[in-house]
């Protein structure tokens, strides 16, 4: 004879928590596909928003685990940390395209032209943080990542001394941080 230690109450409420784990990432990729869909047709006509909230509902349903896998709540900290880093990156790109711009009509161009190609190594470990880093010193002017590996060894090419000897950087430490990595 086998004896239940558990309340009745206990397995309904792993099924409340299962549904709410995939009750919220279905909800927020709802809202995000919606608002894109918005944003990108610019109609506002009832039926194509009707239209447009059904393909966002079929979307999320089917496709909500390939944006939140493992629902935590430290997403909404991780979004907002990278909203905040969204100007710094922004002016980031605008002094680096500047600074391009001098190359570009300094009297001694070949002169100050050194392309580079260095190779670093972080402590980063999650792919996403890998990936903003790559992506954020692709957006720079004047640096290209060639290669980004999951161990965290960067492959870079830059235009000039001056850009190589930037890498990786503050960009490197505000990235960390937007995740939450110790660098």
């Amino acid at each position: 004879m086998t004896v239940s230690t558990r309340s009745p109450g206990q397995n309904s409420c792993k099924q409340t928590s299962g549904y709410l784990k995939s009750f919220f990432p279905f909800l927020i990729t709802f809202f995000i596909m919606f608002l894109s869909w918005i944003v990108l047709s610019g109609k506002f006509e009832p039926l194509l928003l009707w239209l447009g909230g059904i393909s966002s509902f079929f979307v999320s349903y089917y496709f909500y685990d390939l944006i939140f896998p493992d629902f935590k709540l430290k997403y909404f900290t991780v979004f907002f940390r990278f909203v905040r880093y969204i100007p710094w990156i922004l002016f980031e790109i605008l002094k680096a395209n500047f600074h391009l711009l001098y190359i570009a009509f300094h009297p001694r161009l070949k002169e100050i032209i050194d392309p580079q190609i260095v190779i670093f190594k972080t402590n980063l470990k999650s792919d996403i943080a890998i990936t903003t880093l790559a992506n954020s010193i692709t957006l720079t002017p004047g640096t290209i990542t060639v290669s980004a590996n999951s161990d965290g060894v960067f492959k870079v090419h830059a235009l000039d001394r001056q850009t190589a000897e930037a890498l990786p950087g503050v960009m490197l430490e505000k990235v960390a941080k937007i995740f939450g990595e110790k660098i």
